[in-house]
């Protein structure tokens, strides 16, 4: 896993050395993606400057350093990610003629871009992936990223420079930034706690949107991404397969096929030429991961979790029972609350742009654990989206069999007065009372679970000067026609979610400690092959989700140790804001401080943190509220973020 970075500008005018430099600067801040090697490639008569640094994991040796020309001369690429195919695909590539100097993926990627094309080689890839690719004989640089969006890549326009890399950190360091803030997405980061593709921080920077590419020239300095992964068409596809009886198997051969499919995703992530593990919570997804991995072993697979004294947010007995029966050489860690209250000083420089999702702070600390005794870590991550695993999946189906039965005015009107509760916060109606007219009031179903996943609903009430835009997470109008809830959920939730929140949690943490985390539930073979099955398959008899997922870990791991509630990774928010953090959070959320930076209407965050302090739980909004102003705190304080 690496870092990338670099910038364009069309018609040169530096000198090599200077444009070294700026490069040099720019990939200096991502030491942290890349602690074992740097490197810099820059053309002054086509104004190109190419960052990279490097933590080796495939061919530890000089073959494998960046930016790495092609053999021909064409092409220069910087590349951030693992080719977990690269053997048959280097294979292919010999067959065909090409050479190689080393062993490492990039090289493939990069011999397979001289050979067939960019498009085509994207088409041919497992993996997780950004990169920027420049032709030298076209003269044109080529951004491309992942089709779930697993690695990041941020890119934009200062002045008549284009700007890259996989943190906006990397931006920032060129002289030319702006750093101007981007009004709408912090209305995004109080609705969401996230700030949606292609949106960031940043007025004029955005992020590529997963499975895409983008192509850019000193003639063309504004095209527009095209997509050459398509969650939409895997969902015609296998809608039409569905309606023509394309397949007569049974529940179990489902299963078969399925695990036989996840074998060999867990079995290509395991190689690397340094020491690999396993995240391990005892849930589900990260619990099939680890048996499939010990399944395919010579040794135990040294596996990571950690605990907590609050026995709410405690897994690590799960994990820990999970991990005895499996045979892992297991560690955990139990960590006081302070160890956790540490972390939050360091959640800006660690994320670049304010991000809300609070199991940011165990993640970083179990990656933190787990980077003590292994480089690569593989994750569970992903199976929710695909085989869904969320419970709001199930509470709106079964909320809306029983609100679709009132009359749309009513809805409506009630709508109206939950938003006004969830936003102004009335003192006199209980918050109870706000949530369940918020969600009665939808006129849809894809209404009531966007209603569901919105933490600040009249967002662009609160955050001044925004306006709203259109998300899949907030407009059931961009979901596919041909879908039926819950599989609507699931589809929205993989173009949004799951890329902007769980995917941006699961790198920064990962890559702030120098940990690559592998996801194999997200090979797009599972993916699409999870959208093949019937839907039926995707919830057990009680309503749950991840039937087929449980069945396969049925065959490793007995039931009892599974087959329990879902709990999300996190931490005792809401208590550490009366408590510890109240101080922190004062300063923060001073009616003054919030007038004076003028990002926010001071009232309904004063009202709504005065009845945090009496008892109510609205940490979720409050945390959207302080993760952007603790960043904007550190980015006036004159220190990258």
């Amino acid at each position: 896993m690496c870092g990338i970075s670099g910038y364009f500008s069309p018609g040169g005018g530096q000198s090599a050395e200077a444009m070294r430099s700026v490069a040099g600067a720019m990939a200096d801040t991502l030491s942290h993606r890349g602690p074992d090697g740097s490197g810099t490639w820059v053309d002054p008569d086509a104004g190109i400057a190419l960052g990279h640094r490097r933590l080796s994991i495939i061919d530890l040796s000089e073959a494998g350093a960046q930016p790495m020309p092609s053999a021909c001369g064409r092409y220069v690429l910087s590349y951030n990610g693992e080719i977990y195919n690269f053997s048959e695909l280097r294979d292919e590539l010999e067959s065909a003629g090409r050479r190689f100097r080393g062993h490492c993926d990039t090289e493939v990627l990069l011999e397979g871009i001289a050979e067939w094309g960019i498009e085509a080689t994207l088409k041919k890839l497992i993996g997780m992936f950004a990169f920027a690719l420049w032709d030298r004989e076209e003269r044109t640089l080529t951004f491309a990223r992942d089709r779930l969006g697993i690695k990041p890549l941020y890119y934009g326009w200062a002045g008549r420079t284009l700007l890259f890399g996989s943190e906006l950190k990397a931006l920032r360091a060129h002289p030319e930034f702006g750093a101007d803030v981007n009004r709408d997405a912090v209305a995004q980061v109080l609705r969401h706690g996230y700030i949606p593709a292609p949106l960031s921080i940043y007025a004029g920077i955005s992020k590529l949107i997963p499975g895409t590419i983008i192509e850019f020239s000193a003639e063309e300095r504004d095209p527009s991404p095209r997509a050459y992964w398509s969650l939409s068409e895997v969902v015609e596809e296998a809608s039409r397969r569905a309606s023509g009886n394309d397949s007569e198997r049974s529940d179990r051969e489902y299963c078969d096929e399925l695990e036989t499919l996840l074998t060999d995703a867990v079995g290509k992530r395991m190689i690397a030429d340094v020491s690999l593990g396993a995240l391990l919570s005892g849930g589900i997804d990260s619990s099939l991961v680890v048996a499939l991995m010990q399944k395919q072993s010579g040794r135990p697979v040294k596996s990571f979790s950690i605990g907590f004294s609050e026995t709410e947010y405690n897994e690590a007995p799960h994990a820990a029972a999970v991990a005895k029966h499996l045979g892992t050489d297991h560690t955990e860690l139990y960590v006081e609350p302070r160890d956790a209250l540490d972390v939050i000083p360091k959640l800006p420089e660690l994320y670049d742009e304010p991000f809300g999702d609070s199991s940011q702070i165990p993640t970083y600390l179990v990656s933190e654990l787990t980077r003590r005794s292994v480089t690569v870590a593989l994750s569970g991550d992903g199976g929710d989206e695909s085989f869904g695993g969320y419970e709001r999946y199930r509470v709106t189906r079964d909320a809306w069999n029983i609100l679709r039965l009132a009359p749309g005015p009513v809805r409506q009107a009630a709508a109206l007065l939950g938003r006004l509760g969830t936003g102004r916060v009335p003192g006199r109606i209980p918050k109870r009372i706000v949530r369940r007219l918020s969600r009665v009031g939808v006129r849809t179903v894809g209404d009531l679970y966007c209603a569901q996943l919105q933490h600040w609903t009249n967002a662009t009430d609160v955050a001044l000067e925004s306006r709203d835009t259109r998300t899949f997470a907030s407009d059931p109008g961009l979901w596919p026609d041909a879908l039926r809830y819950p599989e609507t959920f699931l589809f929205a939730d993989t173009l949004s979610y799951l890329p902007d929140d769980i995917l941006v949690k699961v790198d920064r943490a990962s890559m702030a400690v120098g940990l690559e985390a592998r996801v194999p539930l997200l090979d797009h073979r599972v993916v699409e092959f999870a959208w093949q099955m019937p839907s039926r398959l995707r919830w057990d008899r009680r309503g749950r989700g991840k039937w087929p997922l449980q069945e396969i870990l049925g065959r490793y791991v007995p039931t009892e140790l599974f087959d329990r509630p879902k709990k999300g990774f996190g931490v005792p928010i809401d208590h550490w804001l009366r408590g510890p953090l109240r101080e922190w959070a004062e300063e923060l959320l001073r009616e003054d401080r919030l007038r004076e930076e003028g990002y926010f209407d001071p009232q309904p965050i004063r009202e709504l943190w005065r009845r945090h302090l009496a008892g109510d739980n609205w940490h979720y909004l409050l945390w959207n509220v302080l993760m952007f102003n603790a960043w904007l705190e550190r980015q006036r304080s004159g220190v990258a973020v």
